[in-house]
């Protein structure tokens, strides 16, 4: 009965692990461009509630772009930390500046402070609505403060954006990832989206999936207005994924892409950061889609199999084939052994692709473990109507 089972679980495994890698088919590439003249004006509107860490390099990386014609809103979303004063301190550089005989690009810069939430609002689509009323662009650009650009975003995604002919745009940013804890759970975080949300399905005008990263979105002007911009979802705390189904199922042309080369995103820093913003995350994206609660669960399923189960399938087949000659512990083991070593390899793969040591693939038994008990955290959070707590401001179902 252990052979037989053993047998079965190989090929499941097989077919799983492969179906699960390649779900992130990211058709669509942004590559740098070089600008030309005469182009529309963007607006990049940027909510920041607590950002004191990211918001001056995020500021900074956007006052640096080389598309000619953009402004940038900064909305200080009711900061207690030092948010506020370091967008003073770049005011202040702005104006004096704009002083100078030759202005730099600082004079592009306009920072609001944001309003009380009301009640029915959710925290940020409030502050992108708050921003978004203030910009005169033919586009806009959503961007997170955790999100840095490269000089030529830009210039890069409105070029594609016009090929693609999207009314959203929207692009998946590498993820910087330097502490061990980033880089054992994060990637296995971003293989679970991927199996939820295709791309290429995403991508398919003829399917109703939808989804958009909110680190950076970018909209017709006309499109969001049309729609109702975020005022439509206010009380949305996934506003990305809310404001993606909202403009492809009013029959816009919905676009996700791979923009790894002009955005880099640094989420959290460490083990409770990860914890806390990927509970958060996860529950939010389970609560209101009881279909994905289910896959969720699943997922956190085949997570705790990989962190627990193959391992002790490896244990057992050693344990076999030291108890006696049979033939039957030899092949559990070889059998335990293929698996794992056919996960390694689709691992290493990933690694690489992410731009992380390889070996983090023997980390995935650990990241697996504390995937699968974020999921299980938020689902358990999701049925029991306990909800999360985010920068102050608490959400349930």
């Amino acid at each position: 009965m252990l052979y037989i089972i053993s047998s079965i679980s190989l090929l499941a495994g097989f077919a799983i692990i492969t179906w699960m890698h390649n779900q992130y088919q990211l058709d669509i590439s942004v590559e740098p461009v070089s600008p030309s003249q005469d182009l529309p004006l963007i607006s990049v509107c940027v909510p920041a509630r607590n950002e004191e860490r990211n918001i001056r390099p995020c500021v900074e990386a956007l006052l640096a772009q080389t598309y000619p014609n953009f402004e940038i809103i900064v909305l200080d979303d009711r900061s207690t930390d030092a948010t506020g004063e370091i967008l003073r301190g770049l005011v202040s550089i702005r104006r004096s500046a704009a002083t100078q005989p030759a202005a730099t690009q600082n004079d592009k810069l306009i920072v609001l402070d944001g309003s009380d939430l009301p009640l029915g609002w959710a925290g940020k689509p409030h502050a992108l609505t708050q921003a978004a009323s203030a910009a005169r662009g033919e586009w806009l650009c959503f961007v997170d403060a955790d999100t840095f650009t490269t000089p030529d975003a830009l210039a890069a995604v409105h070029s594609k954006a016009i090929e693609t002919q999207a009314d959203l745009f929207t692009i998946m940013t590498r993820q910087i990832m330097l502490t061990f804890w980033e880089r054992a759970v994060l990637p296995l975080v971003m293989l679970a989206l991927s199996v939820g949300f295709s791309p290429r399905k995403v991508n398919d005008p003829r399917r109703k999936d939808a989804i958009a990263n909110g680190q950076f979105i970018f909209i017709k002007h006309s499109v969001y207005e049309t729609v109702g911009g975020h005022a439509a979802i206010k009380g949305s705390v996934v506003e990305d994924k809310d404001l993606a189904v909202l403009v492809k199922g009013k029959g816009y042309r919905l676009v996700v892409a791979d923009g790894r080369k002009v955005a880099s995103t640094r989420m959290y820093t460490s083990l409770a950061e990860m914890w806390e913003g990927w509970t958060k995350n996860i529950y939010l994206g389970l609560r209101d889609d009881r279909g994905l609660l289910l896959l969720g669960v699943f997922g956190a399923f085949l997570a705790f199999t990989a962190a627990l189960l193959l391992p002790l399938w490896v244990v057992a087949g050693v344990a076999l084939t030291v108890a006696g000659p049979g033939l039957e512990g030899s092949v559990v083991l070889v059998e335990a052994l293929a698996l794992w070593g056919y996960l390694i390899f689709w691992r290493i793969q990933a690694s690489r692709g992410m731009g992380i040591p390889a070996w983090y693939a023997l980390t995935t038994p650990l990241g697996a473990g504390v995937f699968a008990a974020m999921m299980l955290t938020s689902a358990w959070n999701v049925l029991s109507g306990v909800g999360v707590t985010w920068k102050g401001r608490t959400y349930s179902s």
